[in-house]
């Protein structure tokens, strides 16, 4: 009963383990405020969220998270109008074959899964509940790709190995959770990360190339289904027992341990100063 009536903020939720998570959040009783890219599958989420709890309050939130004043922007024009959040889920991804550059000059899936939901968090922080907020980084078991982060290259302008490039934003991610969930440690708010597992999605379809079309179909059957791979987030937004827990990394509804890379705190405090730099955004301590 822990989410009727709460107020959840999901991005990449229109589609693969974000779209999954909303609907299973909305069969829960929650309210949901979905993130969205395309105008058109955000309303096609919003139409199954109403299908599925028609008495919630459900929302689309539409910005690129490939472009950071877009996320600023529309993040704190949505902040003026928006519902006190209990729960956030840093859910959105990408992954790509090739290095992109995003408009700000980033490499993108750095920026799309490090940095936007960085800024997106800081600027929604005030208002996330303070009595028992949740936020969930979904991260991935693919930190285990690196061995740390990589600051003298974080723009891949080197050397762009794909799996390499993913693994280290997902790394980040992980490092954002623990920073930040000491940061909160007096507010009344938990920072917790989750490996969903090797979940069937469309992470990856904009990628070309005969096996980026066909690996995806290759390896299908031995994945989760997007439902299977949200039910550790789903968890995480709402067991009672973790209201104090904070700073954990989870997979298939458990603590997890990380590799110890994902554990440096040092790591995490230059992470944390060099994205405020990147992103042009310094966390309010006071909130």
């Amino acid at each position: 009963m822990f989410l009727v009536n709460k107020h959840v903020v999901v991005t990449g939720g229109t589609s693969g383990i974000g779209l999954a998570s909303a609907c299973l959040l909305a069969e829960a009783g929650a309210h949901l405020t979905v993130v969205a890219r395309n105008r058109e599958r955000g309303q096609s989420a919003l139409a199954q969220l109403r299908k599925i709890n028609p008495d919630g309050q459900h929302h689309i939130w539409e910005m690129d998270f490939a472009n950071l004043g877009m996320v600023a922007s529309a993040t704190r024009k949505y902040l003026t109008e928006v519902r006190p959040i209990d729960v956030l889920v840093n859910n959105a991804a990408v992954i790509n074959s090739r290095r992109k550059l995003t408009v700000d000059g980033f490499e993108e899936t750095f920026a799309v899964n490090h940095l936007a939901p960085f800024l997106f968090t800081g600027i929604l922080l005030t208002k996330i509940n303070r009595e028992g907020g949740r936020i969930i980084n979904v991260a991935s078991g693919a930190h285990d790709f690196v061995r740390g982060i990589n600051f003298d290259d974080l723009n891949s302008e080197r050397r762009y190995r794909i799996f390499k490039v993913y693994g280290q934003s997902k790394l980040a991610n992980m490092l954002f959770t623990i920073e930040l969930a000491r940061r909160l440690e007096r507010r009344g708010i938990t920072c917790n990360s989750v490996h969903p597992g090797a979940v069937s999605t469309s992470l990856g379809s904009q990628n070309e190339g005969v096996m980026a079309r066909l690996l995806p179909l290759l390896l299908k059957p031995f994945f989760k289904t997007p439902r299977e791979g949200a039910a550790t987030t789903v968890y995480l937004c709402q067991a009672p027992e973790l209201t104090k827990v904070t700073g954990k990394y989870f997979f298939d509804c458990k603590l997890a341990k990380p590799k110890p890379w994902a554990e440096d705190f040092s790591a995490a405090k230059h992470l944390w100063a060099v994205s405020e730099k990147m992103t042009d955004f310094i966390y309010n301590e006071s909130v």
